[in-house]
């Protein structure tokens, strides 16, 4: 096993050479810690957020909500729900939510990846570490889309033949220019919470007409 810091040691941890039951014992043992943990093919990032990342997904995740209320598209929300699939990957989401697949969690209070279907949307925040470990681990459990934002802009992802592609349009909010999204998110750490929240809501009813 092998340690090395990818940013200073109170954000991100990478260690290689892990087994999956390692990955296990150390998701039991730190479930009271303010961690976040990455398993890939016996790679595994453990990740301490910052402020600065739980800013822009909890406004990222409130922007999803707010779209699937104006547009009236229900959605489970499961923030960062622990997904693994057996002896290969596991990983938190920033924010993951169920679209077309609601009903075949809804209320659920544990997931099996191996029998349940993968959230349909995943958001990622890298302003502090890159996504591409987390982008094959959500291709493993077959997450639908990845909206992943670095500071500047939102990229979004969907899944085809096993990898991920750069779309410019989301399949789940077909009407709306998601990467115009950026631009609010770039407000969050200057503007106030609930007035981004009511200008941003504005904009995705200018958007659909409504």
């Amino acid at each position: 096993m092998t340690a090395t810091l990818l940013t200073p040691p109170h954000e991100m941890i990478h260690l290689s050479g892990i087994s999956w039951q390692t990955y296990e014992t150390l998701l039991a043992e730190l479930s009271d810690r303010r961690l976040r943990l990455t398993y890939n093919r016996g790679n595994l990032e453990i990740m301490s957020p910052s402020p600065e990342h739980e800013r822009f997904k909890k406004v990222a995740g409130r922007f999803v909500e707010t779209i699937a209320e104006e547009l009236e598209i229900s959605i489970e929300p499961l923030g960062s729900t622990t997904l693994k699939r057996p002896e290969i990957s596991g990983a938190e989401p920033d924010e993951c939510f169920y679209i077309r697949n609601i009903a075949l969690v809804r209320g659920k209070k544990r997931l099996d990846l191996v029998q349940d279907p993968a959230p349909d949307l995943v958001v990622e925040i890298d302003v502090t570490s890159g996504s591409q470990n987390r982008l094959q681990v959500y291709a493993d459990l077959g997450v639908a889309e990845v909206w992943i934002y670095n500071g500047e802009s939102l990229v979004i992802k969907q899944l085809q033949n096993n990898a991920y592609i750069t779309c410019t349009n989301s399949q789940f909010f077909v009407n709306l220019p998601i990467p115009e999204i950026a631009k609010f998110l770039q407000q969050a750490e200057t503007m106030d919470y609930l007035e981004l929240v009511k200008l941003f809501r504005e904009w995705v009813r200018n958007q659909i007409g409504k």
